[in-house]
């Protein structure tokens, strides 16, 4: 149920349906995840919160994220975005 949770969620983020996305990975969070999908869920819940302009719960996420797993990393694209590469660079410095 977490799984399937959580591949919805990504879908809705994907197809652009950021407010059902958001609520879903909270959801997958709530049912329990593995590490690795808590990573993927943080990042995305921080990559929704920044493409809004919400910087301070963009950067817990992104801590959620490193607390789940230090070795938490952006890919190149992620890292480049101009919305979130800048608030997750400047807490792995």
């Amino acid at each position: 149920k977490d799984e399937a949770a959580l591949g919805h969620a990504l879908q809705q983020y994907e197809e652009g349906h950021y407010a059902a996305a958001e609520e879903n990975l909270q959801r997958a969070l709530d049912f329990g995840l593995d590490r690795n999908e808590r990573v993927i869920a943080y990042k995305h819940l921080a990559f929704i919160h920044c493409a809004a302009g919400r910087l301070k719960e963009c950067r817990a996420q992104f801590r959620l994220a490193l607390r789940a797993d230090p070795r938490t990393d952006l890919d190149a694209a992620e890292a480049g975005h101009p919305a979130w590469g800048p608030v997750f660079k400047s807490l792995v410095r």
